[in-house]
């Protein structure tokens, strides 16, 4: 069993940044792939980011140089660190972790640009 926490949301003014954690607790946290998704009001959930145990990454083409993924298996925590944020980017952000048949994810947080 996998819980997730995330923090870090906010509201940011076009342009601006947010780094968003999400911390874990349970075992084996260095095996699981862990991703970042989002989900705006009236769409489908979307991937944004995820981070492979191995530490390769992979982003939503959108977000592909304004977003970095990381990820610190001392502390079971990924990171998402959002540059140059644009309106379009508001939405509730939600970590998950992926291995084998098992998923598991957080409550979210909410990130909102708007000036």
């Amino acid at each position: 069993q996998v819980q997730l926490v995330e923090s870090g949301g906010g509201l940011v003014q076009p342009g601006g940044s947010l780094r968003l954690s999400c911390v874990a607790s349970g075992s084996m946290f260095s095996r699981y792939v862990m991703g970042w998704y989002r989900q705006a009001p009236g769409k489908q959930r979307e991937l944004v980011a995820e981070i492979t145990s191995g530490g390769t990454t992979n982003y939503l083409n959108s977000v592909k140089g304004r977003f970095t993924m990381s990820r610190d298996n001392a502390k079971k925590a990924v990171y998402l660190q959002m540059n140059s944020l644009k309106p379009e980017d508001t939405a509730v952000y939600m970590c998950s972790a992926q291995r084998l048949s098992y998923e598991y994810w957080g409550q979210g947080t909410q990130v909102t640009v708007s000036s």
